[in-house]
């Protein structure tokens, strides 16, 4: 290869000419007496003598000693799993407003009543039909009495309003109940 001029020299690198400068000054390449520069000997210093540089931004996996991921990736994903969150949160707030939930609260409030309704009709039974059936002596006329009533109190119990008519909160939500 031909004697380079230190401008030629870094053209024909590829690198500034403040680079060769450098690499001159800090003795990785040598320069023949006249300051000018052997390239083929040149080119075999540099590769021996240039240390490559690391970027000092992480771009990959650094795996940890417990298996954890740092770097670059860890902030990605930890932006995605924020955004995962955000989303389903949007979720929850549209199907809210749309009226398809309903708060946990509200929905056991009314579950609790309409259960305790239908408990306390159940227990009145007796009751109320002691006297009607202590008068009655026909074994046909007392089971229908007591068919009747029991019907009575489970359709009372079915038809009672659904868990819909109790509101939209914006808590504990749970898929309304019909």
């Amino acid at each position: 290869m031909p004697i380079l001029s230190l401008r030629s020299y870094a053209h024909h690198r590829g690198v500034a000419l403040a680079a060769v400068q450098k690499a001159i000054a800090s003795g990785r390449i040598s320069t023949q007496p006249d300051g000018r520069i052997d390239s083929e000997i040149a080119d075999r210093e540099w590769q021996e003598n240039t240390r490559l540089r690391t970027s000092g931004i992480s771009t990959g996996k650094l795996e940890t000693n417990n298996g954890s991921v740092q770097g670059g990736s860890q902030y990605a994903q930890a932006r995605a799993e924020r955004e995962h969150y955000a989303a389903l949160l949007a979720k929850l707030k549209y199907e809210e407003r749309a009226g398809r939930l309903v708060r946990r609260d509200q929905v056991e409030d009314a579950a609790f009543k309409t259960f305790r309704d239908f408990r306390d009709g159940m227990l009145n039974l007796p009751d109320r039909l002691a006297s009607i059936l202590a008068a009655e002596t026909d074994p046909a006329e007392i089971h229908q009495i007591l068919s009747v009533e029991i019907r009575t109190s489970l359709n009372d119990f079915a038809d009672q309003p659904s868990v819909q008519s109790v509101g939209v909160g914006s808590d504990s939500l749970s898929p309304t109940l019909s």
